[in-house]
C-alpha cells in the first residue's frame, strides 16, 4: 500500500486568500461624460523579484510593467508549538449517508453507515506577503484603504465545506505593512512603486483520516411509514445477517481478578471452588483465558467446548470510579494468562491538563538541550522538589535552586515534588502546584503515550491496575 497522500490543504489556504484580494478596483478618473473608471486589480502567484516582475513585463526586457497589480507568496511556513494538543488524539465520527437512485439523486431513505476516525492535525503558522505594484500614490492610497478595513482585528475563512473537516476555519491577521520600496537616494531610475503587507494563517495539516463502512448490520430503515404518512409494508423494517444478533450477552465473572498493566490483561483465579447461582464449577486452572470464557460459553447454555473469544471483536469492559474502559481483546500467542487489550481510546478519561514531555528526578537528571535550551512550552512532572526551601545546605538542590534550572535576572524556581513545570519562553515556572489541587486531574506523559491521575495527593496510573470482582466484565462476539 502506498504511503503517498497529498490533498492541496495549503493550495487551498492560498487560494482563499487570493479571492480576498481579488474583489478590489481602482479609480482612473472620469470620462468625458461624467462616469467614473473602474479597473480591476489582477492579483498573481510569486515572489515579486521574479515571476511577478516577469508576467508585469510581459516576459520581454523591453516591454513596460503594467500597474496596478498585486502578487502574491509564502514567505515562511513554521510549526506553532503555542497550539499544539494530544498529538494522539483519534476523534471518531459515526455517519449515516442518505441513499441514492440510479440516477444520482437522493431518496428519502437511509443509505451507507460509515465510521471515520480523524487523527490529530499539525498547528502551522503561514506567513504570506502581499506586494501591491502602483504607479502613482494615489492607486497605492485607494488600495490600502480598501483592504485595510478588512483586518479589524482579522478576518475569518473557510477552506473547505466537508461535514468532517474540522481543519477548514483559520483566519487572516495583518501584521505589518511598509508603504513604499523605494529609498533615498531614488537615482537615475524611476522603478515602480511597491508598498508591501505581511498577513498571517494559523492553519492546520491534517493527515488521512481512516474511513471505514460499519458491516455488522446492514440495514435499519429508521421509519415504518412511506413518504405519503402510511405503513410500509414492502420495506423489512430490520435487514440483518442472519448469524449475527442484535443484542449482546455480558458476563461478569466471581472470583476472577484481572490486572491491566501495558496493553495486556492477566487473570489471576481463586483457587476454591466458585458458586454460579445453583450450580458448582470445578475450580478453573489459575490464570487460564481459555478454560474460563469455556466456563462462561457452558453456563450460558452454550455446546461444549465453545470459545465465546474471536480475536479482535470480543470485549473487555473496567469499570473505574464511573468510567467504563472499553477495547476488543485477543489471546496472547504464548502465554494463556495474558490477552492483548486493544483499548478503545475514546473511552478513556480525557485529559483535564496540557500533556507533558517526560517525568523528570530534577536530582538526577542529565542537563541535555530540552532543560538549558528547553523550546517554549515544554513541560515536565517532577518527582524531587526544586529549590526547595527545606532543602538543607549538604542538598545539591538548596534554596537557591540548581543554577540550569534558573535564568539571569528572573525569579529562583521553587517547585515541589509533583508539581508540573513549564517554560514560558524566559524562565520555567510552576503550572500545576500539586499543594493547592484537590480536583481528580489527567494528563499524559507524551515521551510513553501513558496518562496518570491526580488524586488524593498522589499521581497514579489513570487505568491500569488491579480489577476485582464485579469491576470488570467479558462480552462475546454474539
Amino acid at each position: 500500500m502506498s504511503s503517498f497522500f497529498y490533498s492541496g490543504q495549503i493550495r487551498r489556504f492560498l487560494q482563499q486568500f487570493i479571492r480576498v484580494m481579488s474583489n478590489f478596483e481602482v479609480s482612473l478618473g472620469r470620462s468625458s461624460s461624467g462616469t467614473r473608471t473602474l479597473l480591476r486589480v489582477p492579483v498573481y502567484y510569486g515572489d515579486s523579484s521574479k515571476q511577478v516582475a516577469s508576467i508585469l513585463k510581459q516576459n520581454s526586457e523591453n516591454g513596460l510593467g503594467s500597474v496596478p497589480a498585486m502578487s502574491v507568496y509564502v514567505s515562511a511556513f513554521t510549526y506553532d508549538r503555542a497550539r499544539v494538543q494530544e498529538p494522539y488524539f483519534v476523534s471518531k465520527m459515526q455517519l449515516r449517508e442518505r441513499a441514492y437512485d440510479e440516477q444520482g439523486d437522493y431518496t428519502e431513505y437511509q443509505g451507507d453507515m460509515l465510521t471515520v476516525e480523524r487523527l490529530m492535525p499539525v498547528p502551522y503558522l503561514l506567513t504570506l506577503k502581499l506586494d501591491i505594484w502602483t504607479s502613482n500614490t494615489d492607486q497605492k492610497f485607494q488600495l490600502l484603504e480598501q483592504i485595510s478595513v478588512l483586518f479589524n482585528p482579522s478576518l475569518e475563512l473557510q477552506s473547505s465545506d466537508s461535514y468532517v473537516d474540522w481543519t477548514s476555519l483559520s483566519y487572516i491577521t495583518l501584521t505589518d505593512s511598509i508603504f513604499s520600496s523605494r529609498t533615498v537616494p531614488i537615482g537615475t531610475e524611476e522603478p515602480i512603486d511597491v508598498a508591501q503587507m505581511t498577513f498571517e494563517l494559523p492553519i492546520w495539516i491534517s493527515p488521512p483520516a481512516r474511513v471505514k463502512k460499519q458491516g455488522v448490520i446492514h440495514k435499519i430503515i429508521a421509519s415504518i411509514y412511506d413518504p405519503v404518512g402510511g405503513i410500509d409494508h414492502e420495506e423489512d423494517t430490520f435487514d440483518i445477517a442472519a448469524s449475527l444478533f442484535a443484542t449482546k450477552k455480558i458476563f461478569t465473572p466471581i472470583d476472577l481478578n484481572v490486572v491491566y498493566t501495558g496493553n495486556q490483561l492477566q487473570l489471576f483465579v481463586s483457587e476454591s471452588e466458585i458458586q454460579f447461582n445453583d450450580g458448582v464449577v470445578p475450580p478453573l486452572r489459575p490464570g487460564d483465558w481459555a478454560t474460563a470464557i469455556q466456563s462462561f460459553g457452558e453456563l450460558a447454555g452454550a455446546p461444549a467446548n465453545t470459545d465465546l473469544l474471536v480475536n479482535g471483536l470480543s470485549q473487555v469492559r473496567l469499570e473505574n470510579e464511573g468510567i467504563t474502559v472499553v477495547g476488543t481483546v485477543a489471546y496472547h500467542p504464548v502465554d494463556r494468562s495474558i490477552l492483548i487489550f486493544n483499548v478503545d481510546i475514546d473511552t478513556l478519561p480525557v485529559n483535564t491538563l496540557t500533556p507533558v514531555d517526560a517525568i523528570i528526578d530534577p536530582y538526577t537528571v542529565k542537563p541535555d538541550a530540552s532543560i538549558i535550551l528547553p523550546a517554549t512550552g515544554t513541560r515536565y512532572l517532577l518527582v524531587n522538589p526544586i529549590g526547595h526551601p527545606d532543602n538543607n545546605d549538604s542538598d545539591p538542590f538548596t534554596i537557591d535552586g540548581p543554577e540550569l534550572w534558573n535564568r539571569a535576572g528572573q525569579p529562583q524556581l521553587i517547585a515541589q515534588a509533583n508539581d508540573i513545570i513549564e517554560f514560558d519562553g524566559s524562565r520555567w515556572a510552576v503550572v500545576f502546584d500539586s499543594t493547592m489541587s484537590i480536583s481528580v486531574e489527567y494528563v499524559t506523559n507524551l515521551r510513553t503515550g501513558t496518562q496518570y491521575k491526580w488524586k488524593d495527593n498522589q499521581w497514579t496510573k489513570s487505568v491500569e491496575g488491579r480489577y476485582g470482582v464485579g469491576a470488570w466484565s467479558f462480552v462475546p462476539n454474539n
